[in-house]
């Protein structure tokens, strides 16, 4: 099957597991055949194990390169969205508590379609990207979603070449459905329309 970000010719590249694994041509992103996704039930289960408590500090630490960037960037009076946050909207919290407001979507737990109407001036996508199943479709709407001059900032495990697939373990959680290599997020800034990228180990930045 072709890729679901590009479109580009894609050839089996891994089994683990019984399940088959794609590597495009094009971008080189890596991506579960949809054959083997999980259904909606045992995906929103396997979520509500996720222990993402928004006072526990490790939690907060490991958003800081997002909370960070946008507080170092953009004034309090500006308007975010936490796409995909989850069941525990860490970093939409702690910008909360410097004054700025942002506004929460998740298909299982905010599941608010009125905030996909409006635009922001950043947008928050936090360990979310791997579990897209039609990761054009959702860049073009963040794409949508973001105001002249904003961001969209984001934090997943991004494969290296470098990297034995097979032991991997982003790979091995049921919901990771597509993995990104440092030409997929190029295809992405290039194709989607960003004007820049910042790919940096903890945080991914695609800016208007």
């Amino acid at each position: 099957m072709n890729c679901r970000l590009c479109d580009g010719v894609s050839r089996e590249y891994h089994e683990y597991l019984g399940k088959l694994y794609l590597q495009c041509s094009t971008c080189r992103a890596i991506f579960l055949a949809p054959q083997f996704y999980i259904d909606p039930v045992l995906e929103q289960s396997r979520y509500l194990e996720h222990n993402n408590d928004v006072t526990d500090p490790r939690y907060q630490d490991f958003v800081s390169p997002i909370t960070q960037g946008i507080k170092e960037h953009f004034p309090v009076t500006a308007k975010g969205l936490d796409y995909g946050c989850g069941t525990g909207p860490v970093a939409a919290v702690e910008l909360q508590k410097s004054g700025y407001s942002v506004a929460l979507y998740d298909p299982f737990f905010a599941n608010n379609p009125k905030v996909l109407g409006d635009q922001y001036d950043f947008i928050i996508c936090c360990e979310v990207m791997e579990h897209f199943h039609n990761p054009y479709v959702e860049f073009k709407r963040l794409r949508r979603l973001l105001l002249p001059n904003g961001r969209l900032y984001c934090k997943t495990a991004v494969f290296s070449e470098q990297t034995d697939f097979g032991s991997w373990y982003y790979k091995n959680d049921p919901t990771h459905v597509f993995f990104y290599t440092a030409a997929s997020l190029e295809w992405i800034k290039d194709m989607i329309g960003f004007r820049s990228l910042k790919n940096e180990p903890l945080l991914i930045t695609f800016s208007l």
